[in-house]
C-alpha cells in the first residue's frame, strides 16, 4: 500500500524535471516579489484560467505563501498548471463553454477547495462582470476591479462616453449603436466589402462576446497601438506605469511588444498616463488594467479601449519598473494601499516580448497550427531571457484552446542589447512537433525598419504585401547555409565510420579529408569542395572558400557553429540516409539536398514525383469548426464565391472558391 508521503514523494519525482525549469526560470526575471509576512492576503487563491497565465500567477503565489487551486477542462487534466497547483479540479468537457467558461462548475470548485480569492488571468471570465457579482454574493474576492469598472469599460460605446466626461482624447465619431459599420483601424474600400465585412465582424464578436453591436469611427491613418498600464487601489490611489508599443500585429492581434515606446518623448508619455489615470479614476478602478491608445505620426492620441484585467504582455513592464503585477493584484484586492507614488515609477533599461504561437506564419501571417510538442527547450540558459510558458515536452496544443506555445521575452540596458538578445532566444528556442511562428518573429526583430523604431499597425501588410515567405537569403547567406549542410553532411559521414572512437573495420584506410559534393537548395545546384582539420571544414562554394567550425554533436538539438568568425545557432530539424537535411537558420526552415557527385549525377535520371492537383478541392488552411455553409450540392460556383465559414481560435474565416466549379456530392467521384 502506498502511503500519502510516498505519493508525494513519487509525485514529485516524477516532474522533478519541470520544478527544476520553473527554478530556473524564476531566476532569471527581471522583477521581484518583497513579501512582507506581516502583511495577511490569503491562504488560497484559485485561478480560473489555464496555460501560462496560470503558471504566471502561481508562480507569484508561491513566493507570497499562497496555496494555489487549478482548474482544468478533462483534455486537461495532465497540463503544466494543473502539476504546479497545490491542487486541482475538472470543470468539465475540452469546449471552453463547458469548462472554463463554465461558471457553475468553477463555483463549485470554489466551494469545494475553500478558496478565499479567484484570480482570473485575461480571456475567459477575466472581464465578466456576472461571475464578479456571483463570487462577491458568496464572499469570494474577485482579483480585479469591480463590476461597476467592468461594466462601464467592457461596453466600447459606454467606455468612449465615459472617456470623453473625463477629458481623454477619443476618436471623432458616431455616439451610438450602428447597422452598418466597420471595426476600429478597418478602412472599408468598397460596398461588397463593407457588407462582407460587416457580417463577419458581427459574427466574430456575437461568438467571441454574445454582442454583435459595431462601432464606427474616424480613421487615424498609420496609427501606432500604444497602451498604458494603470495600477490603482481601493482608496483613491492611481499610478501609471509606463507605456507598451503594441502597434507589431496581425489580424489586430499583438505579436511583438516592448516597453517602453520608441516614439514617445517625456511629455507625450506623461499625458497619455495621466489621462489613462483620469479615466481609472472616474470609474473607480482598482487593481492592474490598461487604458490602450492610437496614435498617429503627429503624436495625438485617441482612446481606444480599457482591459481591465491583467495584460498578456505585462512582463515587459515588470521587466522596465521591477514591479511584480500579479502581486499588486492580490495586495489591492485584499484592502492594501499602494505602496509606491508615481515619481518612484522607474524605466529602467528595455524589454521586448515575442509572442510565440502554434501557427503556421506563411498563411495569413499566421493560422493555427495542432500537434504534440515532441521536442521542447527553452532558451532560459541565456542572460536576461524570461519565458512564460504552461507547456512542456509531449504537452499537446489542441483545436479547442488559443494556441500559444509561450511569451518570450529578452531584457538589456538599451533596445539594441534587448534585440540581440531576443534574436539570440530566438535562434536557440526548440520547438519540435507543431508548426511555429519563430521565423515570422525573427525576421520582424531584426528587420530594419522596426530596428529603426519605424513602425506602425500596417507593419506586416505594408513590409509583406505578398505574404511571408520565410528569410530571403542574399548571396552570403545562401553560401554559409551550403556550406554548413555540406560540413554537417561530412561530419555525419565520419562519425558513422567510427564506434567508440575507433573506426568500425580496421582495415579501412586513412580517414578522407577531402570531398567533392553536389549540394541542392532552393532548386539551384552548387558543386562544393570540401578540407577538413580538425573540427574545422574549410568549403568552397561558386569559387569562395567558407570556414566552418564546431562541435558537430549530432545528437544535440541546437548546432552552434562559426561561420567565417561569426557565430551562428542552427537547427537541425531532420537528416537521412539520402542526404536529404532540414535546417533552421535565421529562425527559417530550409530543405537541403547534400549528394556525392556520383549519387548526384546517378539522381538526374529518376523520375520526379507529380504535385496532386488540388485545385478542384477546397481545404481548410487551419484546424476550426465549420459554422456556416453558404453552397449545396448541385451549385454552380464563380471564382472568389464564398463556400463555407471556418471559425478557429475566436476568428471566423470565409472560405472561398479558386475557381469557377460546380459543387458535387461528397459519394460522387471526383472528374478526371
Amino acid at each position: 500500500m502506498i502511503t500519502s508521503t510516498l505519493r508525494r514523494v513519487l509525485l514529485v519525482a516524477k516532474h522533478a524535471s519541470f520544478q527544476s525549469r520553473c527554478c530556473v526560470a524564476s531566476s532569471r526575471v527581471q522583477y521581484s516579489t518583497v513579501y512582507d509576512s506581516n502583511e495577511k492576503t490569503f491562504d488560497k487563491i484559485l485561478i480560473a484560467n489555464r496555460g501560462e497565465i496560470a503558471c504566471r500567477v502561481m508562480k507569484t503565489c508561491k513566493k507570497m505563501g499562497i496555496k494555489t487551486v487549478a482548474v482544468h477542462s478533462d483534455v486537461d487534466a495532465s497540463a503544466v498548471h494543473v502539476k504546479m497547483a497545490d491542487e486541482a479540479v475538472c470543470v468539465g468537457p475540452a469546449p471552453t463553454n463547458k469548462s472554463y467558461l463554465n461558471m457553475d462548475a468553477i463555483m463549485d470548485a470554489i466551494r469545494k477547495t475553500g478558496s478565499q480569492a479567484v484570480h482570473p488571468g485575461y480571456g475567459f471570465l477575466s472581464e465578466n462582470k456576472e461571475f464578479a457579482k456571483r463570487l462577491a454574493a458568496e464572499d469570494v474576492v474577485f482579483i480585479g476591479p469591480d463590476t461597476h469598472a467592468i461594466h462601464a469599460m467592457g461596453d466600447k460605446i459606454e467606455s468612449k462616453l465615459l472617456a470623453k466626461a473625463a477629458n481623454v482624447n477619443v476618436i471623432p465619431g458616431f455616439d451610438g449603436v450602428v447597422e452598418v459599420s466597420y471595426t476600429v483601424n478597418m478602412v472599408v474600400l468598397a460596398t461588397t466589402f463593407c457588407k462582407e465585412g460587416f457580417r463577419l465582424s458581427s459574427q466574430e464578436a456575437a461568438s467571441s462576446f454574445g454582442d454583435d453591436r459595431l462601432l464606427i469611427e474616424k480613421f487615424v491613418d498609420n496609427p501606432r497601438h500604444i497602451e498604458i498600464q494603470v495600477l490603482a487601489d481601493k482608496h483613491g490611489n492611481a499610478l501609471w506605469l509606463n507605456e507598451r508599443e503594441c502597434s507589431i500585429q496581425r489580424r489586430n492581434q499583438k505579436v511583438v511588444e516592448e516597453a517602453p515606446s520608441t516614439f514617445l518623448d517625456p511629455e507625450t508619455r506623461r499625458a497619455m498616463g495621466e489621462q489613462a489615470v483620469q479615466l481609472a479614476k472616474a470609474v473607480q478602478y482598482s487593481s492592474a488594467g490598461t487604458v490602450e491608445f492610437l496614435v498617429d505620426s503627429n503624436k495625438n492620441f485617441y482612446f481606444l479601449e480599457m482591459n481591465t484585467r491583467l495584460q498578456v504582455e505585462h512582463p515587459i513592464t515588470e521587466c522596465i519598473t521591477g514591479l511584480d503585477l500579479v502581486q499588486q493584484m492580490i495586495r489591492v484586492a485584499k484592502g492594501f494601499p499602494l505602496l509606491h507614488k508615481q515619481e518612484d515609477i522607474p524605466i529602467n533599461g528595455w524589454a521586448i516580448e515575442s509572442r510565440v504561437y502554434a501557427e503556421d506564419p506563411y498563411k495569413s501571417f499566421g493560422l493555427p497550427s495542432i500537434g504534440r510538442l515532441s521536442q521542447y527547450q527553452e532558451p532560459i540558459n541565456l542572460p536576461k531571457v524570461r519565458v512564460d510558458s504552461g507547456i512542456q515536452e509531449g504537452s499537446d496544443i489542441s483545436i479547442y484552446y488559443d494556441p500559444m506555445i509561450s511569451k518570450l521575452v529578452t531584457y538589456g540596458a538599451t533596445r539594441a542589447e534587448a534585440l540581440q538578445r531576443m534574436e539570440a532566444a530566438l535562434d536557440n528556442y526548440v520547438i519540435r512537433g507543431v508548426t511555429h511562428n519563430i521565423p515570422l518573429l525573427r525576421e520582424i526583430i531584426t528587420h530594419p525598419r522596426f530596428i529603426s523604431g519605424d513602425i506602425t499597425t500596417n507593419f506586416l501588410p505594408e513590409e509583406y504585401p505578398e505574404g511571408f515567405k520565410g528569410h530571403q537569403l542574399t548571396s552570403e547567406g545562401r553560401r554559409e547555409l551550403v556550406a554548413t549542410a555540406a560540413a554537417l553532411y561530412v561530419s555525419a559521414q565520419l562519425r558513422s565510420q567510427r564506434f567508440l572512437g575507433n573506426l568500425r573495420v580496421s582495415t579501412t584506410p586513412q580517414e578522407q579529408r577531402q570531398w567533392e559534393l553536389c549540394v541542392e537548395l532552393e532548386k539551384g545546384s552548387h558543386t562544393v569542395a570540401v578540407s577538413r582539420s580538425g573540427s574545422t571544414f574549410t568549403v568552397e562554394v561558386d569559387g569562395v572558400k567558407v570556414e566552418v567550425s564546431g562541435e558537430w554533436n549530432l545528437a544535440s538539438a541546437l548546432l552552434p557553429v562559426t561561420i567565417n568568425r561569426t557565430p551562428r545557432v542552427l537547427q537541425c530539424l531532420s537528416r537521412d540516409a539520402g542526404g536529404d537535411i532540414t535546417l533552421q537558420y535565421l529562425g527559417t526552415q530550409f530543405k537541403v539536398r547534400v549528394l556525392s557527385q556520383l549519387v548526384s549525377t546517378l539522381s538526374a535520371h529518376m523520375p520526379e514525383k507529380v504535385p496532386e492537383d488540388t485545385s478542384s478541392i477546397l481545404r481548410s488552411p487551419m484546424p476550426g469548426s465549420v459554422v456556416a455553409v453558404s453552397v449545396k450540392p448541385g451549385d454552380v460556383v464563380a471564382e472568389g464565391q464564398e463556400i463555407c465559414v471556418i471559425e478557429a481560435m475566436k476568428m471566423q474565416n470565409s472560405l472561398i472558391a479558386a475557381k469557377a466549379a460546380k459543387v458535387r456530392p461528397m459519394d460522387t467521384p471526383p472528374l478526371h
